[in-house]
């Protein structure tokens, strides 16, 4: 699915860009679906996933981050496309033949006032073994820079789990990490983008009069382990491609979290500190988003 030059891409920067992986009207179609289920999740629930450190960046009170974990089992549209051999081929490509899902999360940055994300690392939320967890964020519509598009600092990736600051959502210093000085990745509508857990990422208010509209996938190898059981959703275990080799019986090295340092709030490296997960992936009350976009 990848050519040798994006396979080259990804290994160097720790991040790719697929243009057009789906067709502008299957884009259309999904981001129809998605709107539709924020319509009916925010008439039950607050599902406003905005970061006490995105408001502080901007200075803004009232941005909005619409979200929901584990969409596949909200539509059957999104329990198609997690199986699309075009986003699991490129999976494949990255992580090796056998893909299996972690979880799925839909995001909406509503129009003039959709919230940014400071600059952070997947990785601190659910740390694995071998790293090999990646994430793809499929655009539903137009992500230019004046819609908050994703942006990367190339290479981070191969920097290990960085020290991140746990008040307001976890993330890093955004004076080591000014979201502004990162390299911006616009995309349209049907492109995808695939990035390391360890790549190093973030994103900018939504200042335009349109919506940006994403889901992100979030992949391992079946064998690779995480190191505490935490961010346990619904459906986490799916192989989306090719077999599980261990017959789902990969654990984690240990379940004592005192076995398995993490990053603190203050940068130290302690236990049990990222335990976040459980309830809070179940459909998206808005409390806080592990990781987003």
């Amino acid at each position: 699915m990848l050519t040798d030059e994006q396979k080259a891409f990804y290994a160097e920067n720790g991040y790719v860009h697929v243009p057009g992986l789906l067709t502008p009207e299957e884009a259309a179609h999904y981001r129809q679906e998605t709107h539709c289920l924020m319509e009916r999740l925010s008439a039950l629930r607050n599902i406003d996933a905005t970061w006490g450190a995105a408001r502080e960046m901007t200075g803004e009170t009232k941005t909005v981050l619409q979200h929901c974990h584990d969409v596949q089992f909200q539509s059957a549209a999104f329990a198609r496309l997690i199986v699309d051999e075009r986003v699991t081929g490129v999976a494949a490509d990255i992580i090796g033949p056998n893909v299996q899902l972690h979880h799925t999360k839909s995001f909406v940055k509503p129009p003039e006032k959709g919230s940014p994300f400071p600059m952070h690392q997947d990785a601190p939320f659910f740390p694995h073994v071998n790293h090999s967890m990646i994430a793809v964020i499929l655009h539903f519509d137009d992500a230019p820079l004046e819609k908050g598009c994703v942006r990367v600092v190339p290479g981070s990736h191969r920097d290990g789990i960085l020290p991140h600051i746990g008040q307001g959502g976890w993330h890093l210093d955004p004076a080591q990490y000014p979201v502004e000085e990162a390299t911006p990745v616009p995309a349209k509508a049907g492109d995808a983008l695939f990035f390391s857990y360890l790549t190093v990422h973030g994103s900018g208010i939504n200042a335009s009069d349109e919506a940006r509209t994403t889901l992100l996938i979030q992949m391992r190898d079946p064998l690779d382990p995480p190191t505490i059981r935490t961010h346990e959703s619904r459906g986490q275990g799916m192989i989306l491609r090719g077999i599980d080799p261990s017959c789902s019986t990969t654990k984690p090295s240990s379940d004592d979290p005192s076995d398995n340092p993490t990053p603190r709030a203050d940068g130290a490296m302690g236990g049990g500190s990222m335990t976040m997960g459980g309830a809070m992936s179940m459909g998206g009350s808005g409390a806080m988003s592990m990781g987003g976009k």
